[in-house]
């Protein structure tokens, strides 16, 4: 693992401290007026900049079901960094740390959002300039959550991909999901479901996909492995006990892999290696892992010194050894090459509004290589209609022009199915649209570590975007305006410069704009100069 580097001579800008106990520190930190902040946890990109007063929240026990990371910036350049997690809430004029730690600082890094972010990055989370492969940013991701939920089968896995063919979407990365192995902490194919998996893997190879399955650090109890790891110490234990402790999550109930033992993470990433070697498996998309699962004041770790966010960061560490990974929950680890989605989201507008914020305090936190969870949405229940007719097609397009132009586009629910023919063409035309615009965004991918889908503060900064998260700057040549209402209605505001919008037509900024789209349209405007 990468130490974080420390800034020589920092400037330190309005910090008060006072401690309260031995090892708990309690920090205030003034806001300046006018000053805005984003950044912490991926969710929070909801209520960013912040504004108004928040409730409390805690970097080292809830990670807000998605990304985290002990790192804040504002657009006065300032940004507040801690290696260990720490509480913060914001009351409308400053922060109130808590950290168990030691003092948390604000660092006066430069004048401007994206200084403050470069900087900041470059002290302590520096990309080493690997990422994900490139399958991953040129062309769709495929989920079979939605179409097959716990019934994934050998013939239900070819048949979507051979419907993907059929259908004429390309070939890209296909996850396997939930329920392929006989149980959880069992790694081999259920029997009954996959009669020749190494033949249906060599068979989506040969069609051009590669193939991911879903795993979780959870072992089912009374299993033939749950024994086995027991004995050996590789699971997480009860509070003052050798007896595994039976972790609630949302499957039931499980024992857990202690992965802070170096042990249990090699025999587990062994395991891991040897499916790759036996069927030919590309890699894995790493589900939960989320530091709500682990209490250190009822469960006991090889590591004694072992915080919650310890064993989300361990789980992301068994990632690097696999270029084709995918994360939901995520704790600091930003410069790595590790493939980060949002979490799921209800197939509806307002959900859709989500995406956008999102995607941008994830960027300025540091995780650059995310995808906006699955085109209409990664919940069930919002697909299991009697009638799909009742689904709002709109909707569906619109989520997918939206990924279109996102680092990564991930489908799930078959388009096939749930559209007519003309909104089935456009969802078509959104992955052919992402696909074009892949040589630009592995372009801006390979750029040192910055956020691909930027905040207009950060390349405009004190021009008055420090409120706008409703469009976004791809890269620096990029301005998206997606639509996310019903009406196809949208104001878009451009900054200074000589524009040319998908259409063809030319603005010269700074001009706000009324923008009708019909729903075979995405709104976005190349700068000329």
């Amino acid at each position: 693992m990468k130490r974080p580097k420390q800034i020589a001579a920092a400037l330190l800008a309005g910090v008060m401290f006072f401690s309260t106990a031995a090892a708990q520190h309690k920090s205030e930190i003034p806001v300046l007026a006018g000053e805005k902040w984003w950044g912490a946890f991926t969710t929070m990109g909801n209520i960013a900049p912040l504004e108004k007063p928040t409730r409390k929240y805690s970097l080292g026990t809830n990670n807000e079901r998605n990304q985290s990371a002990p790192f804040l910036v504002s657009s006065y350049g300032r940004y507040i960094w801690s290696d260990a997690p720490f509480d913060f809430e914001y009351d409308g004029g400053k922060f109130l740390i808590d950290s168990p730690a030691g003092e948390v600082k604000a660092v006066q890094a430069g004048k401007t959002l994206r200084e403050a972010f470069i900087l900041g990055k470059d002290a302590h989370f520096k990309s080493d300039g690997q990422l994900p492969p490139e399958l991953f940013f040129s062309m769709p991701q495929y989920n079979t959550w939605i179409e097959l939920q716990y019934d994934q089968s050998q013939e239900a896995i070819e048949k979507y991909a051979n419907d993907i063919l059929a259908n004429g979407f390309p070939a890209g990365i296909l996850m396997v999901d939930d329920n392929w192995q006989r149980y959880y902490g069992n790694f081999d194919f259920k029997a009954e479901r996959f009669s020749d998996p190494k033949g249906m893997i060599d068979r989506l190879h040969a069609k051009g996909f590669k193939v991911m399955l879903w795993i979780s650090p959870f072992v089912s109890p009374d299993s033939p492995e749950f024994r086995e790891l027991e004995s050996k110490g590789y699971l997480i234990r009860r509070k003052g006990e050798k007896k595994a402790a039976v972790i609630p999550w949302w499957n039931g109930n499980s024992a857990c892999y202690d992965l802070t033992n170096p042990e249990a993470f090699e025999h587990l990433l062994g395991i891991l290696k040897g499916m790759q070697r036996e069927y030919g498996v590309d890699g894995f998309k790493f589900d939960a892992g989320d530091t709500y699962f682990y209490e250190p004041d009822k469960q006991d770790y090889y590591d004694t010194t072992a915080r919650a966010v310890d064993h989300l960061q361990k789980w992301a560490e068994l990632g690097t050894h696999f270029p084709y990974n995918e994360y939901r929950a995520g704790w600091k680890m930003q410069g790595y090459p590790l493939v980060q989605r949002l979490c799921d989201k209800g197939n509806s507008w307002p959900e859709l509004r989500r995406l956008v914020p999102e995607m941008l305090n994830a960027g300025i936190m540091g995780y650059p290589y995310t995808c906006p969870d699955m085109v209409g949405g990664g919940q069930v229940a919002d697909f299991m209609h009697a009638d799909q007719t009742k689904l709002d097609q709109d909707l569906i397009v619109r989520s997918a022009q939206l990924q279109a132009l996102m680092p990564m586009m991930q489908f799930s629910v078959a388009p096939w199915r749930v559209l007519d023919k003309e909104h089935l063409d456009y969802c078509r035309a959104a992955a052919e649209l992402h696909e074009k615009m892949a040589p630009y965004i592995l372009e801006m991918a390979r750029n040192a570590g910055e956020p691909i889908v930027r905040y207009m503060e950060y390349m405009y900064p004190n021009k008055g975007f420090s409120d706008c998260r409703d469009q976004y700057m791809l890269g620096a040549k990029y301005l998206v305006a997606p639509i996310l209402t019903p009406d196809g209605k949208r104001t878009v505001r451009l900054p200074r410069g000589t524009w040319v919008d998908d259409l063809g037509q030319k603005f010269k900024g700074p001009l706000v704009l009324e923008v009708s789209a019909p729903v075979g349209r995405i709104p976005y405007y190349e700068l000329k100069r």
